[in-house]
């Protein structure tokens, strides 16, 4: 808010939307909500999803990963959303959530999680196509998107989850799928709901039979969700930027399904229609100043020792007060607001990185800028 009161506007309405990993997407709906409402005074919105994705020591701790997307709301945008065909399920689960207020580590029923992480794709489908319907007059298949973009805790649930819809694709009218497809998941056909999201057979054979229109549809939003990995709230809004970078050339037209899920749960299904737009709110601007490739590039690698010694260090300091950070910012890039301090009332304050000795995007020398804050 800070940022804001410097220029002299405190009317903003925002609020933090926290729902597991669906929180931005709920925010994303929200903001689209007001543009086009009757409250809408012409300004636009602001979206930004974070978060970091850490674990207690175990196999999923290496899964984690950190990220933040922003994204601007206003009418006549390139990416615009088919709101009708909109498909949500939601339920009461544990699956992963976090009881201990104490340590921002979650307790995570691995099994279950990806259970109702299908479960829910499997409604937000039925659903998503059954509007579609309504509203086309015609039934529709994977074949009517031209890409895919999941929430993408780990790549291999992203596979499962495009085979998934394939699966339901030939349970719904086995003529969609490819005569090869139809003969091999023929043999799954009996199998209820329950058993077929325990049989790995179905789950083997379903990858291997979809894995050519996978390639083609869903392969092309991989790419950050890869690098980085679980980013929460921001990690369906990363796989979406890989497939801007990656096809942005060839986008116009084109329609894009999205799956986000957040544990607990909340879930939904929507879908984008893309056109090249104006400059600079273009397909190949928005691209460009994505510069996903140089911001991998930049990248600095930590050994797994260090990475624990970081994760202790935050254990630590979860929850606590009275405390400075390091002052060390060489590896925070320039423009970058970071914590200084938590005083003994646990007021948080703020410092942004100046942008000043920049020659070409590369930083020269910089010296830092306080941000009042603790309010």
């Amino acid at each position: 808010m800070q940022i804001f009161e410097e220029f002299g506007n405190t009317d903003v309405e925002g609020v933090d939307s926290t729902n597991a990993c669906y929180g931005g997407t709920a925010a994303l709906f929200n903001c689209v909500n007001w543009v086009e409402s009757s409250s809408w005074d012409g300004r636009y919105g602001l979206v930004v999803c974070t978060d970091s994705a850490v674990y207690a020591e175990g196999p999923a701790r290496p899964t984690g990963g950190a990220g933040a997307i922003a994204m601007l709301i206003g009418p006549d945008a390139p990416i615009s959303f088919e709101s009708k065909y909109r498909g949500t399920h939601m339920t009461h689960v544990y699956d992963f959530y976090k009881p201990n207020l104490a340590s921002e580590y979650p307790v995570v029923d691995g099994k279950l999680s990806q259970t109702c992480y299908l479960m829910a794709l499997d409604s937000c489908y039925k659903c998503f196509c059954s509007k579609y319907e309504k509203f086309e007059g015609k039934q529709f298949s994977i074949s009517d998107a031209d890409y895919f973009v999941f929430h993408s805790p780990y790549n291999k649930l992203v596979q499962k989850s495009f085979a998934r819809l394939y699966f339901n694709d030939f349970l719904c009218s086995a003529s969609s799928v490819e005569k090869d497809g139809r003969e091999k998941l023929e043999p799954f056909s009996t199998l209820t709901g329950d058993e077929s999201y325990q049989n790995r057979e179905l789950e083997k054979t379903s990858q291997q039979v979809a894995k050519h229109l996978y390639d083609e549809k869903v392969q092309p939003s991989t790419l950050l969700p890869k690098q980085i990995g679980n980013m929460y709230t921001a990690s369906i809004y990363a796989a979406f930027a890989s497939l801007l970078h990656n096809k942005h050339r060839t986008l116009v037209n084109q329609r894009v399904v999205m799956f986000s899920y957040g544990s607990g749960l909340s879930s939904t299904m929507f879908s984008f229609k893309l056109q090249e737009g104006q400059h600079p709110f273009s397909l190949s601007n928005i691209a460009a100043v994505l510069n996903v490739s140089e911001k991998l590039k930049a990248r600095h690698v930590f050994t797994p020792e260090k990475f624990v010694e970081t994760l202790k260090l935050m254990e630590h300091r979860y929850g606590a007060k009275d405390f400075v950070t390091s002052e060390d910012t060489s590896l925070l890039s320039p423009g970058t607001f970071y914590l200084t301090n938590v005083d003994y009332m646990y007021r948080r304050y703020y410092a942004k990185k100046s942008t000043e000795g920049m020659t070409n995007g590369k930083t020269a020398g910089c010296k830092n800028q306080s941000l009042a804050n603790g309010y």
